[in-house]
């Protein structure tokens, strides 16, 4: 009797362990990014601009008003936590493509530019939809919550850090 007992708590403890759901943690958390990332990268490849590229000129189109390249820098900056230097290099790349032009002070996406943001928006958006698609709102929910706290922390320990 006591083996059986011994066995229907060991399998009873083997089902609660392989259905139990997992815990995130940061290691998890930067897979998940590289993987969406190396979906995208893939895309941009494609229409022969960088991930940094691609950040750089939707954050001109996105923009309700003109910005500044130093606008966009701090902008690309809070976002990829990429150096100045490497930001404004990038712009410049986008310059000589023609994706984005000056216009006095201000960086303005070109047409070119947004074509090709519309371009990779049209191939990517049913990309995401099978990678997003049938996870529970509640789910998402509490992701963008936990997101954004790890997120806002994780931007604290970098100003301390650069202090």
């Amino acid at each position: 009797m006591t083996t059986t007992a011994s066995t229907a708590s060991t399998a009873s403890t083997a089902s609660t362990a392989s259905t139990a759901e997992p815990v995130a943690n940061a290691r998890d958390l930067a897979l998940a990014h590289y993987a969406a990332r190396g979906v995208l990268e893939h895309v941009l490849a494609r229409h022969g601009i960088t991930f940094q590229q691609q950040v750089a000129l939707r954050a001109a189109l996105t923009a309700e008003t003109p910005r500044t390249a130093d606008d966009l820098v701090a902008q690309v900056q809070d976002s990829l936590k990429a150096g100045p230097a490497d930001i404004r290099a990038t712009l410049d790349e986008l310059l000589a493509k023609q994706l984005l032009a000056t216009d006095g002070p201000h960086l303005r996406p070109t047409d070119a530019g947004r074509e090709l943001i519309a371009a990779v928006g049209a191939e990517t958006t049913p990309v995401s939809a099978r990678i997003w698609g049938g996870i529970p709102a509640a789910d998402l929910t509490a992701a963008g919550r936990v997101l954004a706290l790890v997120t806002a922390r994780a931007n604290a320990e970098l100003a301390a850090l650069t202090a």
